[in-house]
């Protein structure tokens, strides 16, 4: 952990939160991305991030267009992650993975990391992985609509009721997250 900054954003983030949380509209949940870490040292990452408050802990995966290490995909879903980011072009048995420990995997918006979304859903619906979608906002002209996330999902290659389902997911991840952040 001598070269994160896990420690220092989230000690952070979670000093704000509650204030934030109180006097705006988009609900800030602290947490985590372990992004760009070799995989050995992902199991650690993701303990390290629960231990200091992290509510929600993603992993980046393995994108066709930000390239991390071979085996990012698969140490972050055995590391115990809750959202595996932009897992590109993620193999049957990582996904099947996923879904054996609850890991969601993610349909982004996000320019680049949406051009496999299509492969994303199907290894999900072959494998019964969850799915989220989710904008990896890095501003604020990077947020979507309810809308918006709809056309994504659909987009990718859901039937309307698969799409509907991801968008129930996303509400009750949200909620689990504001359980999680009240119990502090």
């Amino acid at each position: 952990m001598d070269e994160s900054n896990l420690e220092t954003v989230l000690k952070a983030l979670l000093k704000v939160t509650v204030k934030l949380n109180h006097f705006q509209k988009t609900f800030v949940i602290p947490g985590a991305e372990i992004t760009h870490a070799p995989p050995l040292e992902i199991p650690e990452l993701v303990r390290d991030a629960r231990r200091l408050g992290a509510v929600l802990v993603v992993g980046h995966g393995e994108s066709p267009v930000e390239p991390v290490a071979d085996g990012t995909n698969r140490a972050a879903i055995e590391a115990g992650v809750d959202i595996l980011a932009h897992p590109g072009f993620i193999t049957y048995d990582d996904a099947r993975l996923a879904a054996e420990r609850r890991v969601f995997l993610e349909i982004t918006s996000r320019h680049g990391h949406s051009l496999t979304n299509g492969h994303v859903a199907r290894m999900a619906l072959e494998t019964g992985a969850r799915l989220v979608i989710d904008t990896d906002t890095h501003t604020p002209d990077d947020l979507i609509t309810r809308d918006r996330a709809f056309q994504i999902l659909i987009g990718a290659g859901l039937v309307e009721h698969r799409a509907e389902e991801v968008l129930k997911t996303n509400e009750e991840l949200l909620e689990i997250c504001r359980q999680r952040l009240s119990r502090r």
